[in-house]
């Protein structure tokens, strides 16, 4: 088997990213193949195989027009959407070089996918043709704004508008829309985005005015990399690629056949409608409450982010009202089932653009969930997907990730010691003593749901709820999350603290307080000592300290000299093994002591080894800090990149081999409710006492306990490579020698 060819059981997937992407249907692949291997010619020769391909293409071309109700005008074979968006942006500006307009503007809609208004950024630019780019408001349904759309039409020399949302599926009413257009202007270009209608809603292009309509192969079941372009008869263009003349010299370079075949048979099934492989509206509506209501049993607490209404059926985006997109997403995967988080082609994202263009909230838009299916969709499938779904409940409520009817979880999410949890780089910190007393430090608003979950769900009594200060950059949670919790502050606190309280005294350890200002004048430190070794085990800093930096002080209430003070003070109090608990990590670093901190932060090196006085280190701080702020103004601090670190990389075959050895660990850093989803011990075939799991969020606890051996051999694993990656490059920091992160993940296995 060839190295490119994974080992997956496709029927252990379910695929519900249908908006991405979607398999080429079995048919399909089978037409491509054969064009590859049989009908495989060039349709510019001339020859029968030339002549046959040249068939080919052109059949194609007709059946394009039959599915897309466009008898007219032209149709061009591209390697895509984004090709048909440049050519047709490209075509549009070219012509329009020599316009009278004073003020000339381009239209998008505002929820257009980042393809359409970054094309008419850049060749509004190269082109020279300085028109003002402007984006159509929508409705909280999504619906564009037609008196914006008025009011400007006439000074624009193209809009730009989509007929079905690739992120939340609602569709436009394309023909209040082209009214509204040609009442003000009769002859501006318009294009429509038709990726995500092709086989969802009927179209009927020459019936229109739409100037031009892209589409694309992948995302109805064809292969990647071909697409068609409409444009419509008498409409501006300009071959974007010019070379031998195919296409009729519309667009060179030979055509891609196997590709234009697989649209052949695409448009085929689509065409017959004797064949029941594309589903009616009505079939894929029943699907889509189906889906809707295995969510809402499985997650109780969720929010759709659109009217389904307004939306095709294939599209479900939702937010669950107390679980932030990554775990829901990570839980998704280890169960096998396939989403994504918005918009794929913006992965990288904190929030939807879109639903921010919708008015939605902050939680809404950053904790996203797009869940698609395409119309070839099987009830088989959506059964299956169903009850996949609602197999996530028990680990859910065994996790403390929803309400469960039982009073003792199975597994303990938020378990004995120290969990950290993370919003946008902040960093909250819940430490539960062994008589499962709660102490919540840094607490963070968007976490109180979560907290409060956890909380009444693992019957713990919250002993105090703290702040290390004022937080400058968001609104103090330590009230909202007390009153959530119905615990009383005293009336007379400190950031939570009891002012009349020197300590908070738990079984096996204490919690004291000391000042140290710096990042601002309240700036206190939290040190949670051990009771039998008097040793400091955690110190949560705050923003004194970022993992591998120092806070911010060219910020309200910052002063460099006040932290050289807390610095040195904290000096005394800390051992060489006491962890750092952060107010942000910006580094993803998880877990850092104080010998790494002072051996990973050169300025703090320096003052604490007495090679600059606190005066020095003041001044070259403030320095530091001005220059950081004119590049990095929102941070509440800042780290030069933590230094090299040996980690190795193992493939699959590479760890299973390595794990012969009975001294070699697995450590799964994932969360425990994707732990449970799998059998890792099975999957490596080891004994279950060589598998850990150690998630991020624990992992500074786990330092403290022991759990692991700097002169151990611990391979890590996640869901795609990059969480054990962090971890191990933290460990081999931390001095671990023998540590080795398993590529690729889970995904690769």
């Amino acid at each position: 088997m060839s190295d490119l060819i994974l080992p997956t059981d496709s029927s252990s997937q379910i695929y519900l990213d249908a908006n991405a992407t979607t398999p080429v249907l079995p048919c399909i692949a089978e037409v491509v193949s054969h064009t590859m291997q049989i009908c495989f010619g060039n349709p510019s020769s001339s020859h029968i195989t030339g002549i046959q391909a040249k068939h080919l293409l052109e059949q194609t071309r007709q059946k394009a027009r039959d599915v897309i109700g466009a008898q007219q005008g032209d149709i061009l074979f591209t390697s895509g959407a984004t090709e048909g968006i440049q050519t047709a942006v490209v075509s549009t500006l070219i012509a329009a070089k020599e316009h009278a307009k004073p003020k000339p503007v381009l239209l998008y809609g505002a929820t257009e996918h980042k393809a359409v208004p970054n094309t008419l950024i850049h060749w509004n630019a190269v082109l020279g043709i300085n028109a003002t780019v402007l984006a159509i408001p929508v409705s909280s349904d999504g619906l564009l704004d037609l008196d914006f759309i008025a009011q400007h039409a006439g000074d624009a020399l193209m809009i730009c508008t989509m007929a079905v949302n690739n992120e939340t599926g609602v569709y436009q009413d394309l023909k209040a829309i082209e009214k509204v257009i040609r009442a003000h202007n009769t002859e501006v270009a318009w294009m429509v985005d038709c990726v995500q209608a092709l086989g969802k809603t009927a179209l009927a292009l020459s019936d229109t005015t739409i100037d031009y309509a892209p589409f694309s192969g992948h995302k109805l079941y064809a292969p990647k990399g071909i697409g068609v372009l409409y444009i419509r008869q008498g409409s501006a263009y300009t071959p974007f690629i010019a070379g031998g003349g195919q296409e009729s010299g519309m667009r060179s370079g030979t055509e891609n056949l196997p590709g234009i075949a697989g649209l052949n048979k695409l448009f085929c099934l689509l065409l017959d409608k004797t064949n029941d492989t594309f589903k009616s509206i009505d079939v894929l509506n029943g699907y889509r409450e189906q889906l809707h209501q295995a969510l809402v049993d499985t997650f109780g607490n969720i929010t759709f982010n659109h009217t389904f209404a307004l939306s095709v059926p294939t599209t479900l985006n939702f937010a669950v009202d107390e679980l932030s997109s990554k775990e829901v997403m990570d839980l998704f995967d280890a169960a096998g089932i396939r989403i994504s988080g918005g918009s794929a082609c913006s992965s990288g994202a904190n929030r939807s653009f879109v639903l921010d263009a919708m008015g939605v909230s902050d939680w809404r838009s950053e904790n996203a969930i797009r869940l698609s299916f395409g119309p070839a969709t099987t009830q088989a499938e959506i059964t299956t997907a169903c009850a996949r779904i609602r197999s996530l409940k028990p680990i859910l409520q065994a996790n403390c990730l929803v309400v469960s009817d039982s009073s003792s979880p199975q597994q303990e999410a938020c378990a004995l010691g120290l969990t950290q949890f993370r919003h946008q780089g902040a960093c909250c910190w819940l430490y539960v003593s062994q008589d499962k007393q709660a102490v919540i430090i840094d607490p963070i608003i968007e976490l109180i749901p979560r907290l409060e979950k956890i909380v009444h769900t693992q019957n713990l009594a919250v002993a105090a709820i703290l702040d290390t200060h004022a937080h400058q950059e968001r609104c103090c949670a330590t009230t909202l999350l007390a009153q959530a919790l119905k615990f009383s502050l005293h009336d007379e606190h400190e950031l939570g603290w009891p002012v009349q309280q020197t300590s908070i005294a738990l079984p096996e350890c204490t919690i004291e307080r000391l000042a140290t200002p710096g990042h601002s004048q309240d700036s206190v430190s939290y040190l949670l000592r051990c009771n039998n070794s008097q040793q400091v085990l955690f110190c949560f800093c705050g923003d004194l300290l970022l993992p591998a930096g120092l806070g911010n002080t060219a910020i309200d209430g910052g002063d460099a000299l006040a932290m050289a003070h807390s610095l040195r003070q904290l000096s005394t109090c800390l051992a060489e093994s006491t962890v750092i608990c952060s107010g942000h990590d910006y580094q993803q670093c998880f877990a850092i002591n104080w010998q790494v901190q002072q051996q990973q932060t050169p300025l703090l090196h320096a003052l604490l080894n007495n090679e600059l006085s606190d005066t020095e280190f003041a001044n070259n701080k403030q320095r530091s800090d001005e220059d950081n702020l004119c590049k990095f103004a929102t941070l509440c601090g800042y780290a030069d990149s933590l230094k090299y670190s040996r980690a190795y990389e193992l493939n699959a075959v590479q760890a299973k081999d390595m794990l012969t050895a009975s001294d070699v660990y697995l450590i799964d850093t994932r969360e425990p409710y994707e732990h449970g989803a799998n059998n890792i011990p099975q999957l490596f075939a080891v004994s279950p006492a060589r598998v850990m799991n150690i998630p991020l969020s624990r992992m500074a606890n786990a330092l403290v306990d022991r759990q692991l051996n700097p002169q151990g051999k611990y391979i890590l694993l996640c869901r795609s490579g990059n969480r054990s990656k962090q971890a191990a490059t933290n460990l081999s920091q931390l001095g671990f020698t023998d540590v080795y992160n398993l590529s690729g993940g889970m995904a690769l296995l």
